[in-house]
């Protein structure tokens, strides 16, 4: 695979399997034409799988106002809820390579969705009586925390099978990979509030998500039991890059986009809704800049990529993001649709570019999918702090604006970073 093929597909930069003596073999699948079925059913079941990685941020936050009145959360319950899950996918990502090399990453990600489906089942589960004389913050709180869990597994496991299963569809794979993610986003956005309006239950709307991984959860089952995994150890060799100047730069940059994309999910709705923007319209807002999104996180890395130097691109998204999510709070309300937009083209360009510094700044895959566990790790365990702020400013002031000013501030020291990031320098020299 070639450095461009990775530039190209910012989705695939961690590889839980890069470090594996002996190297990891593909998934097993039947041969001849059987085979050629079973790895579309296989790419299948990976993009559903990334269908369902992000609909525990967007549809909570959706139904967030219903949810604190409803079940009576105090204001440090709705900053653990939104915060939790960001923090648990920084703190659970390191996991993975080793128990991929345990059990195999395809068993691994086959517990993991369970997880997943069983926290999403448990958050709503007092409120429906399933949990006799508990209340509902417990159910929200385990259930938050288990989902947070098995999404960072995910987040680990996920690309490597499709390096490592599509060597020849990368680019495609790849894209309906990433795609997957982003429209599980905005899928939880969009939907969860006319869930509650048609049935009048904010549980309605949560337990909703339990049928879409319960799906994948029984449609990757007999691929994952079909395996039957090889016992493996790490090689410990390459670049010390906790020394390194040019990977904390590459990583504190992704720290600060992390801060306000997770910040995005969990509080741009109610911020909207905080407003006087009906819950439906918030939601399809979000919906809409996230898909916006998506075409950023399209275009910059190859925008990006075309340089040597990307400074002048990081500089530019990072204040279009600042920008665009302080105006969704203090611009005029009639435009707000522009607002978000601009949040939405900046936060997908953002995004898709930190994790494009991970290939321009590296000499070869082994360094960069290790510079890529950095990030991952103390980008989201740094990066949940943003949806952290976000809450106790909001729980303190009984208003959004200080997150406004946050987020400007976050936005100019993104820039200051991604200006230093973007500089045509290497890892290791």
């Amino acid at each position: 695979m070639t450095r461009a093929d990775n530039v190209y597909v910012p989705g695939l930069l961690v590889d839980a399997e890069i470090d594996d003596v002996p190297a990891a073999s593909p998934t097993t699948l039947p041969d001849g034409p059987r085979g050629r079925r079973a790895l579309a059913y296989l790419g299948l079941c990976l993009v559903l799988i990334g269908l369902n990685l992000r609909t525990v941020f967007s549809s909570f936050a959706a139904l967030l106002p219903e949810i604190t009145s409803d079940a009576g959360l105090p204001g440090w319950a709705v900053v653990v809820l939104t915060t939790a899950p960001v923090t648990l996918l920084g703190a659970f990502a390191p996991l993975a390579p080793g128990l991929a090399r345990r059990f195999g990453p395809e068993r691994v990600l086959l517990g993991a969705m369970a997880v997943l489906t069983a926290g999403l089942l448990l958050r709503p589960a007092a409120a429906g009586g399933l949990v006799p004389g508990a209340g509902h913050l417990p159910a929200l709180v385990v259930g938050t925390a288990a989902c947070g869990a098995a999404i960072a597994l995910c987040n680990v496991l996920l690309p490597g099978l499709v390096k490592r299963d599509f060597p020849h569809r990368l680019g495609l794979m790849g894209g309906l990979y990433t795609t997957a993610i982003c429209a599980s986003a905005a899928l939880g956005a969009g939907f969860t509030y006319p869930i509650f309006t048609a049935t009048g239950e904010w549980t309605a709307g949560l337990w909703f998500w339990v049928v879409p991984a319960a799906v994948v959860l029984l449609l990757f089952l007999p691929v994952a039991l079909r395996q039957h995994p090889a016992r493996h150890q790490a090689a410990s060799d390459g670049v010390n890059l906790w020394r390194s100047a040019v990977a904390w730069q590459v990583t504190i940059f992704m720290v600060l986009q992390a801060m306000m994309s997770f910040s995005v999910f969990a509080w741009l709705a109610p911020i909207l809704r905080d407003r006087g923007v009906d819950g439906g319209t918030a939601g399809l807002m979000v919906s809409v800049s996230i898909v916006l999104q998506m075409l950023g996180s399209l275009f910059a890395p190859a925008l990006a990529s075309r340089f040597r130097d990307q400074r002048a691109i990081n500089v530019m998204v990072a204040l279009m993001t600042g920008s665009g999510f302080a105006l969704s709070i203090f611009g005029p309300l009639e435009l707000i649709w522009v607002w978000t937009g601009l949040l939405g083209l900046g936060q997908g360009s953002l995004t898709a570019v930190a994790l494009t510094m991970i290939m321009l700044r590296t000499r070869d895959g082994h360094t960069a999918a290790h510079l890529s566990g950095m990030m991952q790790g103390v980008g989201y365990g740094l990066g949940s702090t943003g949806t952290l702020l976000v809450g106790q400013l909001h729980q303190a002031t009984g208003s959004f604006a200080p997150a406004g000013l946050l987020f400007l501030g976050v936005g100019l020291l993104a820039a200051v970073f991604g200006y230093r990031a973007g500089r045509n320098r290497y890892v290791g020299g």
